[in-house]
């Protein structure tokens, strides 16, 4: 069950941050899936280095650490592409 959360946790993730982006059009659900883990995996990673809590759960605080992560993972892709 822990896996399916995660899943649908990356889900959102990934498509709040590629509509920020605006990426949304040449994303598709798995795409999403996958930049809103590995988003959740840098968030955390990001704020653990400040000092901050990174992703502890399924709750808001975690779903904007992962947006926020996901976002990063979006610029950092759009900068190596170029």
């Amino acid at each position: 069950m822990n896996f399916l959360v995660w899943i649908i946790f990356g889900a959102l993730a990934g498509w709040i941050a590629s509509i920020v982006m605006k990426s949304d059009g040449q994303m598709g659900a798995l795409a999403n899936i996958i930049v809103g883990i590995i988003g959740a995996f840098i968030g955390g990673f990001l704020m653990n280095s400040m000092g901050a809590q990174g992703v502890t759960g399924f709750n808001l605080p975690s779903l904007i650490v992962a947006i926020v992560g996901a976002i990063v993972l979006i610029f950092l892709v759009r900068l190596v592409r170029r």
